[in-house]
C-alpha cells in the first residue's frame, strides 16, 4: 500500500490547531485530521494518494485582543479581555432630593452666562458672586450630611463602580472568570492587577452603570456562583502569595429561590471561614453600600477602609424601619439609629479608616477618588507586608474579636439602653382626667397605708406623677395660648427673652411691659378657653400632690431638726456648764432674778448666747434663715417692755412695708430699676462722667420715690399720734428714759429710709 505523504504546500484556510507538528519523515502524523477523515484512497496499491479537504467556516475571534488594539492604551492590550468597556454615551446627571437647592443656584449661573453671551454685557462680577455662593452652599451641604443622605449618595446611579476604580489604579489588569463548576457570576468580578509593579488579586461587587448593565450584573447582588468564584481566586492568591484587595458595593446577596437551593448561606459561610485562614494580607474597601452577609463574604480583611459617603450595615434602613416602625418612611430615623456611616463605624472600631471624597460625592471626580483609594491601599499594604504569617493571622482575628467588646465591672449609665427599643410615652393631652384622678387616688391610698404600717410616708411614685402632671399642665397652657390666638406673640417674646438672657443683659423695660401686657391679656381670656376646665382640674391635682410632698418634706425636716437640736442640748460640755451655773446660783442664795449679782448674770447671758448661736447654726444647715434676738442688759429687767404699744408699732411697721412693696411692684419703678441696671452694665467697672451722672440721677429718682411713699400724710399722722401716746405713757409712769420714744415709729421710718438707701446703692455695685 502506498504511503500517504504531506502535501508540499499547506492547505489553504486550515487552522493551526488542526495540524500536527512536523518532526520529519512522512506518515499519517503529518496529515490534517480533517483531511484524513475525508480522504478517498484509490484501490491501486502503487498509485499516490490525493487528499481533498473542505474547511468549515468559523467566526473570527476577537481574543486574545483585536487587531486594531492600541498598544499604548492604559492597562495594556490585556485590558481588552474584559467585557467592561467605556460607555459610548455620557451618563445623564441625577439630582438627589437634598441637592435641589444647589441645582437652582447652578441654573442661575447658567442663565446669567447665557444672558451675557446674548447681550454682550459684562456680568463677570455677578457670575463670580454666584459661583462663590454655590461653592459655599456645596461645602455646607456636604460637610453636614445626615446618615440617610449618605445612604442616597452611596446608591447614586453615577457613582464609580469596582471596575472603574480598578482600571484607574492598576498598571495592568486581567480579569479571571468562572467558579470551575460551570458558572461565571457577573455580579462579582475577579482578576490580577499590578500597582506600582506589585501584583495583587482584585475581587469585588460590580454594579451596572445603566439599566442594561444593571440587569446583566444583577444590580450587584451575587449568587452562590459568585462567592465560589471569589473563593477560588482566594485560594489562587494564597497559593501564589498575591495580597488580596476586595471592593464592597452590594445591597446584599441575591435572595431568590434558586440561590437558596444552590447553597447561598453555605457559600457565604465557606468564604468567611476561608478568609480567616489565608496567609496573605487582605484589605477591603467599601466604595458604596455594604449590605449584610453579602458584603462580609469578601470583607473579612486585616484592614477595612470606607469611602467618606459609603455605608456598611446588617440591614438596610428601609428594612429596619419596616420592622421596628412598620413603615419604610421612618428610614431616616433608622439610618441614624443603625450607625452605618463611615465616621460612626470608625468610632465603633468596625472600620479602620476613611478615604476622603470630593465635594458632591465620588461621582463628582472619579479619578481623584480612585487616586485616594490607591494611596490608602498602598499605605495599608506596606504596613501589613511587614508582618509575618502568624502575626498577620492574629491581627485579622483580633480585629473581629474586639468588635462589640466591653469590660465588666465598669459602671454603666442606667439611662443608656443597649439593643432595646425605648418605651414610647403616650402623647401629651391624650391621658384622660379620669385616668389621672384614678392614679392620684391610688397614690394617696398607698401613702396612707405606708403611714399606718411603718409610721413614715412613702413617696414611691409621687415624684413621677407630679412630673407627669406638670407636663400635662404645661401642655394645657400651650393649648389655651393657641386657642386664644396668642401663640405667635408668645413665641416672639420667648425668643427675645432667651436672646436677652444669652447676652447676660437685664430685660429692657419695653420687653417687660410687653410681657406684663401679654400675661394680663392671657389671664383675662383664660376662663373662656375651651380647655379651661381640664386645665383647672389638672392644676388642682398638681397642687394637691405638691402639698402632700411639701407636708412630708416638712415633717421629715422637722423631725431631723428636733433630733439635731436635742443632740446640741445634750452635749456633755453644755450640761457641765449648766450644772456649774446652778451650783453658783444655789451658793449665792438668790431666790429671784433680781437677787442675782451682775457677774453671775453675765455668765448666764453668755451661756444663753452660745446655746442660741449653736442652735442657729443647726437651723441654717437646713437652709433656714434665722433672725436671732441679741439679748441686752435691759432684757432681764422686768419693766422693759410696753405691751400696750407693741401691736400699734407692729401695725405701723406693716403699713410702711406695704407702701414700700407697692412702690417696688409699680411698673414705673421697675422700668427705672431696669434702666439703672442697663446703665451700670454698659458703663462697666470704670464709668465715664456722663454714665456716672446718669446712674446718680436714676438712683436719686428711685430714692425720691421711696421717700415720697413712706413720708405720706397718712403715715405721718399715725406716726405723730403714736409718738404722742407713748410720750404721755412715759410721763405718767414717771419714766425719764427717752429711749422708748426713740425706738417708736420715728426710728422705724429712719430705719426704712436707711434700708431703701442701702438697697438702691447696692444696685450700683
Amino acid at each position: 500500500m502506498a504511503s500517504l505523504t504531506r502535501p508540499s504546500a499547506p492547505l489553504p484556510g486550515a487552522a493551526a490547531s488542526d495540524l500536527f507538528g512536523s518532526s520529519g519523515g512522512a506518515g499519517v502524523r503529518e496529515l490534517s485530521l480533517r483531511a484524513l477523515g475525508r480522504a478517498r484512497l484509490g484501490a491501486a496499491g502503487t498509485r499516490r494518494g490525493a487528499v481533498v479537504a473542505k474547511l468549515r467556516k468559523v467566526k473570527k475571534h476577537e481574543y486574545p485582543w483585536p487587531d486594531d488594539a492600541d498598544p499604548n492604551v492604559k492597562g495594556g492590550v490585556l485590558s481588552h479581555l474584559s467585557h467592561f468597556k467605556p460607555l459610548k454615551e455620557k451618563p445623564k446627571p441625577v439630582t438627589l432630593e437634598f441637592e435641589k437647592p444647589l441645582m437652582e443656584l447652578e441654573k442661575k449661573i447658567i442663565d446669567v452666562r447665557k444672558m451675557a453671551n446674548e447681550t454682550g454685557l459684562d456680568f463677570s462680577d455677578q457670575i463670580v458672586l454666584l459661583e462663590n455662593k454655590y461653592r459655599q452652599a456645596l461645602k455646607d451641604l456636604y460637610t453636614h450630611l445626615t446618615p440617610i443622605q449618605r445612604v442616597n449618595i452611596a446608591r447614586h446611579p453615577n457613582r464609580p463602580t469596582f471596575l472603574d476604580h480598578v482600571f484607574s489604579i492598576t498598571d495592568k489588569f486581567v480579569e479571571l472568570h468562572g467558579d470551575r463548576a460551570g458558572y461565571d457570576d457577573p455580579a462579582i468580578v475577579t482578576g490580577i492587577g499590578t500597582i506600582d509593579g506589585e501584583r495583587y488579586m482584585f475581587m469585588g461587587h460590580q454594579k451596572g452603570r445603566n439599566t442594561k448593565e444593571n440587569i446583566q450584573r444583577n444590580f450587584g447582588m451575587p449568587t452562590p456562583h459568585g462567592y465560589r468564584k471569589a473563593l477560588r481566586m482566594m485560594y489562587y492568591a494564597d497559593h501564589h502569595g498575591f495580597p488580596i484587595i476586595t471592593f464592597i458595593d452590594t445591597p446584599g446577596a441575591y435572595a431568590d429561590l434558586k440561590s437558596e437551593e444552590l447553597g447561598q448561606g453555605e457559600a457565604i459561610a465557606h468564604n468567611l471561614r476561608t478568609m480567616f485562614g489565608l496567609k496573605v494580607p487582605i484589605v477591603s474597601i467599601v466604595i458604596g453600600e455594604g449590605g449584610s452577609g453579602g458584603a462580609l463574604a469578601i470583607g473579612c480583611a486585616n484592614k477595612l477602609l470606607m469611602l467618606e459617603n459609603a455605608v456598611f450595615y446588617v440591614a438596610s434602613p428601609e428594612a429596619c424601619a419596616a420592622i421596628l416602625w412598620k413603615t419604610a418612611k421612618a428610614s431616616p430615623k433608622a439610618a441614624e439609629k443603625l450607625k452605618i456611616t463611615a465616621p460612626e463605624l470608625c468610632k465603633l472600631q468596625v472600620a479602620d479608616g476613611i478615604i476622603p471624597e470630593p465635594l458632591g460625592g465620588a461621582h463628582a471626580d472619579p479619578s481623584w477618588t480612585s487616586q485616594q483609594i490607591k494611596n490608602a491601599v498602598v499605605e495599608a499594604m506596606n504596613e501589613l507586608k511587614k508582618m509575618d504569617t502568624q502575626e498577620l493571622l492574629k491581627h485579622r482575628m483580633l480585629k473581629f474579636r474586639k468588635i462589640g467588646g466591653f469590660q465588666e465591672g465598669i459602671p454603666v449609665d442606667p439611662k443608656r439602653k443597649v439593643n432595646m427599643k425605648m418605651k414610647e410615652e403616650p402623647p401629651l393631652g391624650t391621658i384622660s382626667e379620669a385616668e389621672l384622678e384614678s392614679a392620684v387616688e391610688k397614690l394617696k391610698q398607698k401613702i396612707v397605708k405606708a403611714k399606718e404600717s411603718s409610721g413614715e410616708a412613702s413617696d414611691s411614685g409621687l415624684d413621677e406623677l407630679i412630673e407627669k402632671l406638670k407636663k400635662e399642665v404645661d401642655h394645657e397652657y400651650s393649648e389655651a395660648v393657641k386657642a386664644l390666638g396668642l401663640d405667635e406673640r408668645m413665641s416672639t417674646l420667648q425668643e427675645e427673652f432667651v436672646k436677652s438672657k444669652q447676652q447676660e443683659q437685664p430685660l429692657h423695660p419695653i420687653l417687660m411691659d410687653k410681657i406684663d401686657k401679654l400675661k394680663k391679656e392671657f389671664n383675662e381670656g383664660l376662663p373662656g378657653a375651651p380647655n379651661y376646665e381640664s386645665l383647672k382640674s389638672k392644676l388642682d391635682m398638681l397642687n394637691e400632690l405638691s402639698k402632700v410632698k411639701n407636708s412630708e418634706k416638712v415633717a421629715s425636716q422637722k423631725e431631723e431638726i428636733n433630733r439635731k437640736l436635742k443632740e446640741v442640748l445634750e452635749r456633755p460640755d453644755w450640761k457641765e456648764k449648766v450644772e456649774a451655773l446652778n451650783a453658783e446660783i444655789e451658793d449665792s442664795g438668790a431666790t429671784s432674778p433680781e437677787d442675782v449679782d451682775q457677774g453671775l448674770m453675765e455668765k448666764i447671758v453668755n451661756l444663753k448666747k452660745e446655746i442660741e448661736m449653736e442652735m442657729a447654726n443647726v437651723l441654717e444647715s437646713f437652709g433656714l434663715h434665722v433672725e436671732a434676738v441679741k439679748p441686752t442688759s435691759s432684757d432681764i429687767s422686768p419693766q422693759t417692755s410696753v405691751p400696750e404699744f407693741s401691736a400699734q408699732l407692729g401695725n405701723l411697721n406693716k403699713e410702711i412695708n406695704n407702701k414700700i412693696e407697692e412702690v417696688v411692684q409699680s411698673t414705673d419703678l421697675k422700668n427705672m430699676m431696669e434702666m439703672l441696671k442697663m446703665e451700670i452694665v454698659n458703663a462697666g467697672k470704670a464709668p465715664d462722667p456722663s454714665s456716672k451722672s446718669k446712674i446718680d440721677a436714676l438712683q436719686q429718682q428711685i430714692k425720691q420715690r421711696f421717700f415720697e411713699a413712706i413720708n405720706s400724710t397718712e403715715l405721718r399722722k399715725k406716726h405723730e399720734e403714736l409718738t404722742a401716746e407713748i410720750s404721755e405713757f412715759v410721763e405718767s409712769s414717771g419714766g425719764s428714759n427717752g429711749s422708748l420714744k426713740n425706738s417708736s415709729g420715728e426710728e422705724s421710718l429712719k430705719h426704712e429710709e436707711s434700708r431703701i438707701e442701702a438697697n438702691v446703692g447696692g444696685n450700683g455695685n
